[in-house]
């Protein structure tokens, strides 16, 4: 059973690391399609082993965009995301469901699925008053200031039968022909080029200075209309109408009454697409009427009314020239094909994902070889298969491809654990790469929260400012204010941003060690077990194992990240800068066994606190928070719009259901 422990908190890990890429740094290194695979495995171990459930688990979570330069606003309706889908069979098996729900005709609204950032628009008396991304589906950040400047997104609507409150969802696009400009601009500059034109828009809309936005000629393409009030039941027909009120609703919609005209209008626009001016990588289908779609409800995570079919990857055969192998934070190192140029969906691709020496192996890649290039989901391209048959009489001479056998960056002779298919630099110290990636994720905003990026940190590093992450609080405003591009504002945010960083709660503190394996729910379980640094410094394997949720691996790694001596003194630099190795006064003093023993699962939207709120809570009066109803559950803590299978199941076990109020008096 630990081994299924450690490979549902290894999918969880890499799930939460795509996020963290895609929605953050607009940077996603997998396909669509491999992170549906994951994210399928994940919640098949889950359900398959209910007692590894987590509520933090990205299996019931959205992604999150945030990014701490915007004022963050609560979204008034969830942001949620939609189920993704690869064949037609599985679209069937979505107006099954639906009809079966249902039990009443119904239609079904095809539209385009546009491949850009998400955002929704708020008018109050017609008046655009505020713009704000997904975020994590429950606050976003508001970035009315860059939306103002998108051309085709009007400040104020036309007509006179407009609700006086009107939220409007849509995508943020950027046009082909404004992203090959981009491109073509940076690479004169020599920047690094936006991967695709979703990634460019994402990057665009988090821009500071909204002057730059105005000039990348984003646009829009609205989806959803919301709020009370609207003009009628169908959600085609409100599109119709916010058409005319001058918002940009594409022409590509249509209603459907049967699954035969929606494999029409999906065949028809899966060829079609290639000529739009803009991407887009499948097609939504969604129930019309606004009251079935109420009745049919949601999931923690999706719509039951509404799912995306995603058009099949595309493929293009390219000449693979060279292997060149890349080095992470944690000493973990990729395989990169550089290819001959070739154009696939819209952009020119150089470079492949080749993921590690079992997938090299099972390709049987020779350089020089004929490669299959495909782009699942439109966005990282990877090698599929090799042509053997374009293989050469003397292609012998071409070599084979081996996995490298030193680091690329430092040159120590890499290792491989019998259990994992990564090779890893164990120059943990010495290894530039490693060491400039441990500053970048002790930067990040969940971690210390320090506004400082990677060109910054790789500047710092390479002019001896900085060797380690502790360095950062030795920086002075006259190291910084010299350095090239830099002036006396950019050298005082950082300051004061590395200043403040000094309160940031023990827990995040932990989190941002480093330490591998500790995510953020597991450095939040042990400030919980351990409330001071000396304490976890200290604790024995069996100790460690008693913590829930942390099982040998994540014990063991603990104990090596303190046996370390490079490591431990790292800590020790950071104690004398003031950094918080202890829970607060505040923390210890709330903290109670009010809740010890007892297992609560949390289901639902709440008023008074947050679900993390709540979580937190739990953990400090001794509880155990629980992603799933079981036996072992002892309270389902329940908002509006709990999981109707949740309740099903909390029925049939007898489990007690209380809400929020009742929940704090137990406390109280």
């Amino acid at each position: 059973m630990e081994k299924v422990k450690e490979k549902i908190e290894s999918i969880r890990k890499q799930l939460n690391d795509h996020n963290y890429s895609y929605y953050v740094l607009s940077q996603p290194v997998i396909s669509d399609f491999e992170f549906d695979r994951l994210m399928k495995e994940l919640i098949d171990l889950e359900t398959e082993y209910p007692e590894f459930k987590d509520p933090n688990s990205p299996s019931v979570r959205v992604g999150s965009d945030i990014n701490n330069n915007f004022i963050q606003v609560k979204h008034q309706y969830p942001m949620l995301s939609l189920q993704n889908t690869y064949s037609e069979g599985e679209v069937t098996d979505f107006f099954n469901r639906v009809n079966k729900g249902l039990n009443e005709e119904f239609e079904i609204v095809c539209e385009l699925k546009f491949d850009g950032t998400s955002i929704s628009l708020i008018y109050e008396n017609g008046r655009l008053v505020r713009a704000v991304t997904r975020g994590d589906g429950r606050m976003g950040d508001d970035v009315t200031e860059n939306v103002r400047t998108i051309k085709n997104i009007p400040l104020i609507l036309k007509g006179d039968d407009i609700p006086e409150f009107l939220e409007v969802r849509g995508e943020i696009l950027m046009p082909w022909n404004s992203f090959d400009v981009l491109n073509k601009e940076r690479e004169d500059q020599e920047e690094p080029l936006f991967a695709n034109p979703r990634n460019a828009a994402s990057g665009t809309l988090k821009l500071l200075d909204s002057r730059v936005v105005a000039s990348r000629r984003l646009e829009s393409y609205i989806y959803n209309i919301m709020g009370e009030g609207l003009p009628t039941d169908s959600h085609y027909e409100n599109l119709m109408r916010a058409r005319e009120w001058g918002l940009n609703v594409s022409d590509s919609m249509r209603k459907c009454k049967s699954k035969e005209e929606i494999f029409e209008f999906i065949n028809y626009w899966n060829v079609e697409r290639k000529n739009l001016p803009v991407t887009t990588d499948g097609i939504v289908i969604k129930v019309d009427s606004l009251i079935q779609q109420r009745n049919l409800g949601a999931t923690s995570k999706f719509p039951r009314w509404s799912i995306a079919y995603k058009f099949n990857a595309e493929q293009a055969i390219s000449r693979l020239e060279s292997v060149t192998y890349q080095v992470g934070r944690t000493g973990a190192v990729t395989p990169v094909a550089n290819l001959e140029p070739v154009l696939l969906s819209g952009t020119t691709v150089k470079r492949a994902s080749l993921y590690n020496e079992d997938a090299i192996n099972a390709l049987d890649l020779h350089i020089g070889d004929m490669v299959y290039v495909e782009k699942g989901g439109e966005i990282i391209p990877k090698i599929t298969a090799v042509n053997k048959e374009a293989r050469q009489d003397n292609f012998l001479m071409g070599d084979k491809v081996r996995f490298a056998s030193k680091c690329p960056d430092c040159g120590t002779p890499l290792i491989r654990n019998e259990d994992e298919a990564a090779h890893y630099c164990p120059n943990t110290e010495g290894c530039p790469t490693q060491i400039k990636g441990r500053i970048e994720h002790f930067v990040t905003r969940r971690a210390m929260n320090i506004t400082i990026g990677p060109e910054t940190i790789t500047l710092l590093y390479d002019k001896g400012l900085i060797k380690d992450a502790s360095d950062l609080y030795n920086l002075k405003f006259e190291d910084l204010v010299n350095l090239e591009r830099w002036g006396e504002t950019s050298a005082r945010n950082l300051i004061e941003s590395i200043e403040k960083s000094k309160s940031v709660s023990y827990e995040r503190v932990l989190y941002a060690l480093g330490i591998r394996f500790v995510g953020e729910t597991v450095a939040q379980k042990l400030a919980q077990a351990f409330p001071n640094i000396d304490m976890l410094e200290k604790a024995t394997f069996e100790e460690l194992t008693s913590v829930d949720e942390i099982g040998n691996r994540i014990a063991q790694s603990i104990i090596d990240f303190f046996n370390n001596t490079e490591f431990k003194a790292f800590v020790d630099r950071l104690r004398k800068q003031g950094l918080q190795f202890e829970l607060s006064e505040d923390v210890m003093a709330s903290k109670t066994d009010k809740l010890k023993g007892l297992s609560i699962v949390i289901s639902g939207t709440f008023e008074l606190h947050s679900r993390d709120e709540y979580k937190a809570i739990i953990l400090q009066n001794g509880g155990k928070n629980s992603g799933s109803v079981s036996k072992k559950t002892d309270y389902i803590l329940a908002g509006d719009n709990m999981g109707p299978a949740k309740l099903e199941k909390a029925q049939k076990l007898g489990v007690k259901i209380i809400d929020e109020k009742s929940f704090l008096e137990m406390l109280n």
